[in-house]
């Protein structure tokens, strides 16, 4: 049963138009991503929630009750802005405390909240620091602390991990999530950081040009990408054009193993692969063979630029340390799983790689 509900919300400037009919249904407790490069609404949709932009058309319903046209403070959402927004003359204590104390809560029930909320952030020995004095990801857990003190039915989170570094990010993504699951607050997360929709989410939003062109579990708008702009702007995808066969496409002479799209023999398709789906294997055994142009190491994984008759191939290979990785100038053979590689009719011509 949906708690939260955008019913064809859109939002127009003259004749721009940032959000465009989005509809979406939010369970109770459930951490939906809206993730999209720059420009594509997600800020605009989680603004026109939160009620600090009015809609142009359709409407906000929370918990069967329509919020489209209330004020901010009368929705009773909680808020992590991008900057944290904390008051610097006031200390982390304060900070937690002062959405209460403008909701004229008694003290002793303000005092017991803030307690109970920062011991939650991890934030319990910090009450009377200042912000200057915390560091990045503390500020963060501060903000998440002053929006959850309120007891909100819905959390919004705009860009809230973006200021932070990049091993700091990774490790206040699981924080956050476990927040969340442990407060079981119905959460949607603005961000254009695809790792970070993906790897706390129960479902993601995909937005493109104001609209909403997929909405799934991480897993499934990763390995089933519902349009081209999805599979290369979700991590890295070789698209290899040429024309169907029977569980097959064929591209510049080469025969490609895939699973089929519907496509009619000889109809124009798009074969897409993940590089992490590629395996690298003796001569003889492959589907592919070419010559490794580039390679790069990323600790955990080694990356590898193969050229081929089709064009380009990135691959990604785990770094095992049990042989040593292929090298520059050599040749290799490419081998994968049929089911790895998904058909799509063509509607027109693409690079063969993207990401």
């Amino acid at each position: 049963m949906s708690f939260l509900t955008l019913n064809s919300l859109s939002k127009t400037y003259g004749n721009f138009t940032a959000v465009d009919a989005v509809s979406l249904e939010v369970g109770k407790g459930e951490f939906v991503s809206l993730l999209g490069p720059s420009g594509c609404g997600k800020t605009t949709t989680l603004q026109m929630i939160a009620g600090l932009v009015e809609p142009s058309a359709g409407s906000v319903m929370l918990d069967g009750r329509d919020i489209t046209h209330e004020k901010p403070n009368r929705r009773g959402l909680g808020i992590v802005f991008q900057t944290y927004a904390l008051f610097p003359h006031m200390t982390v204590a304060q900070n937690v405390s002062f959405g209460l104390e403008m909701r004229r809560i008694g003290k002793a029930e303000r005092d017991r909240r803030v307690a109970e909320v920062l011991a939650l952030v991890k934030l319990d020995r910090f009450f009377d620091r200042y912000p200057r004095q915390l560091s990045g990801g503390q500020r963060q857990r501060v903000a998440i602390a002053r929006a959850l003190v309120i007891e909100p039915p819905v959390l919004l989170l705009d860009e809230p991990l973006s200021n932070l570094d990049a091993k700091l990010r990774e490790e206040m993504q699981f924080e956050l999530r476990r927040i969340q699951q442990t407060v079981g607050t119905t959460t949607i997360m603005v961000t254009h950081d695809q790792g970070e929709a993906l790897s706390i989410s129960d479902r993601v939003v995909v937005m493109e040009h104001g609209r909403m062109t997929q909405v799934d579990v991480p897993a499934a708008v990763y390995d089933h990408p519902a349009t081209e702009f999805i599979s290369s702007f979700i991590g890295k995808m070789n698209n290899i054009s040429g024309t169907a066969l029977t569980s097959a496409i064929q591209s510049s002479g080469v025969i490609l193993p895939a699973t089929g799209s519907g496509a009619a023999e000889g109809e124009p398709v798009i074969l897409s692969l993940r590089p992490e789906r590629i395996n690298i294997v003796p001569a003889g055994e492959g589907h592919l063979p070419g010559v490794v142009s580039a390679r790069f190491f990323f600790g955990s994984h080694w990356l590898f630029n193969v050229e081929t008759a089709v064009g380009l191939i990135i691959v990604s290979s785990p770094n095992t340390d049990r042989s040593l990785p292929p090298a520059v100038g050599q040749p290799v053979e490419l081998a994968w799983a049929p089911e790895s590689a998904r058909m799509a009719a063509r509607p027109q011509e693409v690079s063969r790689v993207e990401g």
